[in-house]
C-alpha cells in the first residue's frame, strides 16, 4: 500500500486544473489545525475556509463503485470502515473550526466538481472569476432566470 499516492492523484490534479483555469488559487495538502491527526484537505482555500477532498471510490467506499474485496475480508472491512469514520470526523472537526467541506468522488466529472467548489466559495463571499451574472445568463443580464 506504500505505492498508493496520498496527493497528486489524477482526479485531484484534474480538479486543480479546472479550478486554476477558473482563476482560483489554493493550497495543496494544507494541514488544518494542530497535531498529527489534523485533516489535510487535498485543496484548501484558506481565506474563505473551504476544504476540498477528492475521495477515491475504493478507499472511501463510494456507493456506486466501492466494493469490499472478497479475499481477506477480516482486514478490509474494518479498514474501509475506519476510513469512512475518519472522513466523518474530519468533516466535523473542520466544520467546528468554521470551514466548509466539499467532497468529490474520483469518478465525478472535474468540471462539475469545480462548479460545486466555486458555489461553496461564492457562498463564503469569495468573488469567483467568471462566475458573475453575465456569465451565468449567456452574456446578457436580462436573460436571468430566477
Amino acid at each position: 500500500m506504500q505505492a498508493n499516492r496520498r496527493r497528486d492523484t489524477a482526479p485531484e490534479v484534474a480538479l486543480r486544473r479546472v479550478l486554476h483555469r477558473r482563476g482560483l488559487r489554493f493550497r495543496v495538502d494544507y494541514r488544518v489545525g494542530c497535531g498529527r491527526g489534523a485533516p489535510r484537505p487535498d485543496i484548501a482555500f484558506t481565506r474563505w475556509k473551504v476544504a476540498v477532498f477528492v475521495d477515491g471510490c475504493f478507499w472511501h467506499s463510494c456507493p456506486l463503485h466501492g466494493a469490499t474485496p472478497t479475499g481477506n475480508r477480516g482486514y478490509w472491512e474494518p479498514k474501509l470502515a475506519r476510513n469512512r469514520q475518519r472522513d466523518r470526523e474530519n468533516d466535523l472537526y473542520l466544520i467546528a473550526l468554521g470551514w466548509a467541506v466539499v467532497r468529490a468522488w474520483e469518478h465525478e466529472d472535474a468540471e462539475e466538481a469545480g462548479a460545486r467548489v466555486a458555489e461553496a466559495l461564492s457562498l463564503r463571499g469569495a468573488r469567483v472569476p467568471g462566475d458573475d451574472l453575465a456569465t451565468r445568463t449567456g452574456g446578457h443580464p436580462l436573460n436571468a432566470t430566477g
